[in-house]
């Protein structure tokens, strides 16, 4: 996918009031900026903004921030966002590898991975936003009573996701082949990508998982030879790729 690139969209971004600019200053001090008590959770990769700017208005209780790296998306998050009259929302303009930088450990209540980018190809695992890396990272930033919680139509990134997460520690809490038919699709709010799925009938793969008291780091220093590594490239990926033809990206850069 390539992005429509919009020239307005980086000082659109850059002067508009929910973005937090500079985080990295407010490390270890979020809830003093905020002038908040209230939980701190995460959207990892925005799309259009749906998401938070309906949560946000359900559970006032809650403060949320929406992380994007790419502009032109961030900009229609915010349009979006516009509509809601929330005091209790928020932007970053940021790489989602530089998390440990701009939280400090216990900052944040729960992640959330909605729809992330597969990275199928073998040589892009590490991309993936529940590679051992990442997930390293959300340990460090959740402490052991934060929350993950991931949603995807791809039961190869999903099935990838659980193995990781048994090998980092994770406790899985909940999970579902079928989020829809499931118990746990109570008071859920779907995001762009997942009404699309939806309609077409296709499954939502759904899980929350809670990061270890301490991560066993020699996980990160081990390179398993296994299939998983490449995850489907067939018609699982073309269905996903079909699905996702927008004007949306990734949080992550989009190179080769």
């Amino acid at each position: 996918m390539r992005l429509r690139r919009k020239p307005e969209a980086k000082e659109f971004v850059r002067q508009h009031p929910r973005v937090i600019n500079d985080p990295k200053q407010l490390r270890g001090q979020w809830r003093t900026f905020l002038q908040t008590d209230r939980p701190l959770h995460v959207e990892l990769g925005t799309g259009k903004g749906r998401f938070l700017s309906t949560i946000c208005a359900a559970k006032p209780n809650i403060h949320w921030i929406g992380v994007e790296r790419v502009e032109e998306v961030l900009m229609q998050a915010l349009k979006k966002a516009d509509e809601q009259d929330c005091s209790n929302l928020h932007f970053l303009w940021m790489d989602i590898a530089e998390l440990d930088e701009v939280f400090d450990r216990g900052e944040v209540a729960r992640f959330y991975l909605h729809f992330s980018d597969p990275w199928p190809k073998k040589r892009h695992a590490k991309r993936r936003l529940t590679h051992r890396d990442f997930l390293a990272q959300y340990q460090k930033i959740l402490g052991p009573k934060g929350e993950l919680l991931l949603k995807t139509d791809h039961r190869s990134l999903y099935e990838f996701t659980l193995e990781e997460l048994a090998v980092c520690g994770y406790t899985v809490l909940e999970q579902s082949e079928d989020l829809h038919r499931s118990p746990y699709s109570e008071g859920n709010i779907m995001t762009e990508y997942e009404e699309k799925f939806v309609a077409k009938g296709m499954p939502i793969y759904y899980l929350l998982a809670r990061p270890p008291v301490e991560f066993p780091e020699e996980v990160l220093e081990k390179r398993r030879k296994r299939k998983t590594w490449q995850i489907d490239t067939g018609q699982e990926q073309a269905d996903h790729e079909t699905n996702r033809n927008d004007d949306v990206s990734d949080p992550l850069t989009d190179r080769d």
